[in-house]
């Protein structure tokens, strides 16, 4: 991927499968456990040189983190979950993001990504009543906000 936003970076870094737990991590997410490979549909990968398209939510500072967490972790993540199939996702990357390198809040709290194979499976799954439930939830915790993006990646 040669850009997608200021985030190639950091997709560049992301791993398709569930990092290794580790008692810093453990620690540092709490009671919070990684439902990514939950969320993911089994789908076929695409073909190594097929662009595929991707939903962005950037999440901005939620008015209380420790309620954004609990209703983003038992309500929001399970409903995504739920209707990942109807959706049609083929895989979900949940960033929590980290103080920046100089040590500063960084510009958004948290990052969701859907990944569709293709152009066409973005726009179809998020015709469906499925996403629009999802959409419909954001307001429900995200108190500062949101961006939501579309793209595809581009080689």
């Amino acid at each position: 991927m040669r850009s997608f936003a200021p985030l190639a970076a950091a997709l560049l870094a992301l791993a398709c499968s569930k990092p290794a737990s580790t008692p810093a991590t453990d620690s540092a997410m709490g009671s919070m456990k990684d439902t990514t490979a939950a969320m993911a549909p089994a789908a076929a990968a695409p073909a190594p040189d097929a662009p595929v398209s991707a939903v962005v939510v950037l999440y901005n500072w939620p008015k209380d983190t420790a309620a954004f967490e609990k209703y983003y972790a038992t309500t929001h993540v399970p409903l995504v979950g739920a209707k990942a199939k109807e959706i049609g996702f083929s895989k979900a990357v949940l960033i929590k993001f980290a103080p920046n390198a100089d040590g500063s809040k960084p510009a958004h709290y948290r990052m969701a990504q859907l990944w569709f194979p293709s152009e066409a499976a973005l726009k179809a799954g998020t015709a469906t009543p499925g996403f629009k439930e999802v959409a419909g939830d954001l307001p429900k915790f995200s108190t500062g906000g949101q961006i939501v993006l579309t793209g595809q990646e581009t080689r």
